[in-house]
C-alpha cells in the first residue's frame, strides 16, 4: 500500500483527500479490466469513456475554466501508480484541451469541451514538429488566410499523443505576426477535417498512441483560432505551466509503485540465509528511494498549490517539480530493478514495466535540460 501520509500536508483540503480515496478505489476496481497493453488504442478509448462516466474528466476540462492543479496531480499520481496508460488517458484529456479551457471562445468551448469532459471525444495537443521540439519558436507548420473566413494549415506535427485516435486537436501554427515565438497562433482542428492525415503511427518502449500528422491544404474556419493572433507561444506556455507539475505527479505514482514492489521483494526474498531486507545495503537503498519520493512530492505539490492560489510566479516552481520528480523517479525505479535482480528485467514484471514507462517523462513537456534553463533564466531575471 503506497504511503499516503502526504495528503495530511497543508497543501491540501479535505476535498483532495476524498478525491484521492475515490480515484484509488475506482482505479483498483476498473483499470485492470479496461487495460490491455497489446491494444493501446482500445485501452485508451475504454479508459477515457470510463473516466468520463465516473466524473474524473471534469477535473481535466473544468466547466468553469479554473483548473485545480492539486486535483490534477492527485489524479495523475493515483492513476500512474495503477497503470501508465490510465495516467496517459486522463492527462491527455486535460493537456489536449488546456488551451481551449484557458483561452478558447465561448462557442469553441461549448462545441468541444462537454464531449471531452464526458469521455465521448479524445483530445490531443499538437505542438511538436520534426525540427521543433524543445524550441517551440522554430515551429514551421503554417496557417494562412484562405478566403471565405477560412485558414489553411500546411506542414507536419510529430510525437503527438493520441495521434490517430483523437477526435480533436489543438494545433499550433506559424501565422507570421512577428518573427520567432511571437508569430504563432493556436487553432482548434477536428480530426475529420479534410487535409489532416495520420502519416505514421509511432512506437515507443512504453506503448502509447502516438503519431506523425500531415496537414495539406487543411482548412478550418478562422473562428477556430484559440485566443489572439500571434499569442500561440504564450498560450502553449500557459498550458504547460498548468500541466508540467502534473508530469512530476505521474512520476511520483510510478516511483511509489516501484518502492512498494521493492519493499515486498526485500521482505520476502532471502539471500545468504536471511531476508534481503536485513542487509544494510538494501536498507540504505530503501531509505534513499523513500527520501527521493518525499522530496519530489514536496516540490510537486508546492508547485500545484502555488498555481492554485494564484501566486505571481509559477513557472519556476513547475519546472523544478517536473525536473526533480522525473529524474528522481528514474533513479528510484532503477534501484527497484537492481534490488529485484533477474526478476527486475523480466519482461512484464513491475520494475521492468516501470523502467520503460518512466523514461519518456524526462523528455516530454520540456526535457530535463530545458527545465534547468527555465529555472536558471528565472533566477537571472530577478532584480539585483
Amino acid at each position: 500500500m503506497a504511503d499516503r501520509s502526504f495528503l495530511d500536508w497543508p497543501f491540501f483540503e479535505q476535498r483532495h483527500k476524498e478525491l484521492a480515496d475515490e480515484a484509488d478505489g475506482w482505479a483498483r476496481d476498473h483499470v485492470p479490466r479496461l487495460v490491455d497493453h497489446h491494444d493501446v488504442d482500445g485501452s485508451c478509448r475504454r479508459l477515457v469513456a470510463a473516466m468520463g462516466e465516473a466524473g474524473f474528466l471534469a477535473h481535466a476540462a473544468p466547466e468553469d475554466g479554473r483548473f485545480d492543479v492539486r486535483s490534477l496531480c492527485i489524479l495523475r499520481e493515483t492513476f500512474a501508480r495503477h497503470d501508465g496508460l490510465a495516467d496517459f488517458a486522463f492527462a491527455m484529456q486535460g493537456l489536449g484541451t488546456g488551451a481551449l479551457t484557458l483561452f478558447g471562445s465561448a462557442a469553441l468551448k461549448q462545441a468541444i469541451l462537454p464531449d471531452v469532459r464526458s469521455g465521448k471525444t479524445i483530445a490531443a495537443f499538437a505542438l511538436t514538429e520534426p525540427e521543433a521540439g524543445s524550441d517551440v519558436a522554430e515551429i514551421a507548420l503554417t496557417a494562412r488566410p484562405a478566403g471565405n473566413a477560412m485558414v489553411r494549415l500546411d506542414g507536419e506535427k510529430t510525437w503527438i499523443s493520441n495521434g490517430g485516435i483523437a477526435g480533436h486537436y489543438v494545433v499550433f501554427a506559424r501565422t507570421g505576426e512577428a518573427p520567432g515565438a511571437r508569430g504563432l497562433s493556436a487553432f482548434s482542428v477536428p480530426a475529420d477535417t479534410p487535409g489532416l492525415a495520420v502519416a505514421e503511427r509511432l512506437e515507443t518502449i512504453a506503448p502509447h498512441p502516438l503519431a506523425r500528422l500531415r496537414f495539406e491544404d487543411c482548412r478550418v474556419p478562422a473562428v477556430n483560432r484559440i485566443g489572439e493572433a500571434g499569442a500561440g507561444f504564450r498560450i502553449a506556455m500557459a498550458t504547460l505551466d498548468v500541466f508540467r507539475s502534473t508530469v512530476g505527479a505521474a512520476a511520483l505514482g510510478f516511483a511509489r509503485r516501484a518502492l512498494d514492489a521493492t519493499l515486498e521483494r526485500a521482505r520476502s526474498r532471502r539471500l545468504f540465509g536471511a531476508p534481503l531486507a536485513d542487509m544494510q545495503l538494501t536498507q540504505t537503498a530503501l531509505a534513499e528511494m523513500a527520501t527521493a519520493i518525499d522530496t519530489s512530492a514536496l516540490l510537486v505539490y508546492r508547485a500545484a498549490w502555488t498555481r492554485d492560489v494564484g501566486a505571481p510566479r509559477i513557472t519556476r516552481e513547475a519546472a523544478m517539480a517536473k525536473l526533480v520528480a522525473t529524474e528522481s523517479a528514474q533513479e528510484v525505479i532503477d534501484r527497484a530493478v537492481q534490488l529485484h535482480g533477474g526478476e527486475g528485467v523480466r519482461a512484464g514484471s513491475v520494475p521492468e514495466t516501470l523502467y520503460r514507462e518512466i523514461r519518456a517523462l524526462r523528455i516530454y513537456e520540456g526535457a530535463s535540460e530545458v527545465q534547468k534553463l527555465i529555472i536558471a533564466r528565472q533566477l537571472l531575471a530577478q532584480p539585483g
